[in-house]
């Protein structure tokens, strides 16, 4: 039994098949419409059970048609509907109950904890939806992205995140180290990546690059990275945070400063801190991006089942 909760817990080599995988999986269904099975059926009788506790477009729907797409089914839950939310039950007890009726669960939650709590009391594979200190579906998503845009290993490139200090940049600097590319960050000096995340990469003889000027993060960068600055839960002082992040904006003059053939990747939902000519222009694959969910995650739910050839 397989989990996949940190891209750092995981083997390169595991995440590279998962990456193939997805890639071949994507061309077998260029005629196939959204809810036609793969052939084969790899996951015909399966059930992923989800469970939000945090607000979900992308991840809700791209594993829904995962799943489907492989031949099985989902549930969709969320906490406040169970007696783990409203009752009291134990994680213990409630992952008993998800263990005898699912195959797999998949989390999207604002506790690393209740992640690892759950993985203990577990008897089926947990998928991390997302956590305070972990996106790695949205990440390993994104390396497929830059492969398949930019016709090359993502080790062969310079990567650049500009913007806060967040969970997705935590599975991006651990994807950095995983698959061997060079990870420029751009962000005030308050809003640089903690010191927990900089001592593993340190640990694994590794390097990332910060800078507190945008125009020298970008600058050389063959993909351009970011994510809203103020989330759903931010619990900061919103007007003196944009203030911080006012010369961090990507717009076509930041973007000059980047290779000829730079592109922009966006993990959604958008705020301000990217112009609308970034956003809706040539450069943006933020849909393709965001389409490859599917596909990536489908592989990933073959891993987890032991089901990955």
């Amino acid at each position: 039994m397989k989990h996949f909760i940190n891209l750092k817990d995981l083997p390169s080599k595991d995440l590279r098949k998962i990456i193939t995988d997805a890639r071949r999986r994507k061309k077998l269904r260029k005629k196939l419409s959204a809810l036609e099975t793969d052939k084969g059926s790899p996951l015909k009788g399966k059930i992923l059970i989800q469970m939000f506790e945090k607000a979900s477009s992308r991840t809700r729907i791209s594993f829904y048609l995962a799943i489907k797409q492989l031949g099985g089914g989902t549930l969709t839950l969320r906490s406040n509907e169970l007696h783990l939310g409203q009752g009291g039950e134990s994680i213990a007890d409630t992952a008993k109950i998800l263990s005898t009726y699912g195959d797999g669960f998949m989390l999207r939650t604002d506790s690393d904890k209740k992640v690892e709590d759950f993985k203990k009391y577990l008897s089926i594979p947990i998928i991390n939806g997302l956590s305070p200190s972990s996106h790695p579906t949205q990440v390993l998503s994104d390396v497929f992205t830059v492969e398949e845009i930019m016709k090359k290993p993502i080790s062969n490139l310079n990567i650049c995140w500009i913007g806060d200090s967040n969970n997705v940049l935590d599975s991006l600097i651990a994807a950095s180290v995983k698959f061997s590319f060079k990870l420029s960050i751009g962000c005030p000096k308050k809003f640089e990546p903690g010191k927990e995340v900089r001592a593993w990469v340190k640990k694994n003889n590794k390097q990332i690059f910060i800078y507190n000027d945008a125009k020298k993060a970008v600058s050389g960068s063959d993909v351009i990275f970011s994510d809203k600055v103020i989330s759903l839960n931010d619990k900061v002082n919103k007007k003196k945070k944009i203030q911080a992040f006012k010369n961090f904006k990507i717009d076509k003059k930041l973007m000059s400063y980047a290779n000829k053939n730079c592109i922009f990747l966006h993990c959604l939902p958008r705020g301000d801190e990217v112009s609308d000519d970034v956003f809706l222009g040539k450069k943006s694959h933020v849909w393709q991006q965001a389409l490859n969910r599917v596909h990536v995650q489908k592989s990933i739910l073959l891993y987890c089942f032991g089901k990955l050839r």
